[in-house]
């Protein structure tokens, strides 16, 4: 199948920039928010949306760390904060690539467990073949695709970029 690049270096920057004013508006009451990302390439994100939001706000910014293991969703989601540290707090939920909404909704169950003043879900690209009745609340990009295309994000020191194969 052929490889074609969908978001550049740029483009990711560019989303990412715009994102993080995005939530950054629907936080301005807020002193504090927390940036859960799902490992690998949602905590990624979540790093650099932090920086972005850490130059253009005077948020306090707390990143969490999520594993969701995507082959057993039944499995405890496990995070790096204790849910009193998110407690009471704005949380945004932060992955790569929403394709069937599996991999964000057990993410969204595990939050749902603790009372929380806002949450909201963002991802950079939205690929609408979604299962459950999930949605991002910030998306860089929304892209029609077939089922049998793959969307592979590479979010690393040397790359930043986004293939439809």
């Amino acid at each position: 199948m052929e490889r074609s690049i969908i978001l550049n270096k740029l483009d990711i920057e560019r989303k990412i920039r715009r994102m993080a004013f995005q939530i950054y508006e629907s936080n301005a009451n807020e002193q504090k928010i927390v940036l859960a990302g799902i490992v690998k390439n949602g905590y990624t994100l979540a790093e650099k949306l932090s920086k972005v939001l850490k130059e253009i706000s005077e948020l306090e910014v707390e990143l969490c760390r999520v594993e969701v293991d995507k082959k057993d969703v039944f499995k405890p989601v496990i995070t790096s904060l204790k849910p009193e540290d998110y407690t009471n707090t704005s949380v945004v939920l932060v992955d790569d690539v929403l394709h069937t909404g599996t991999t964000l909704m057990y993410g969204v169950k595990h939050f749902l467990e603790v009372p929380l003043k806002q949450f909201k879900t963002l991802v950079l690209i939205d690929r609408n073949h979604k299962k459950f009745p999930i949605k991002a609340d910030f998306k860089g990009l929304s892209l029609s695709t077939s089922y049998q295309n793959h969307v592979e994000v590479v979010l690393n020191s040397k790359t930043q970029e986004a293939f439809l194969e």
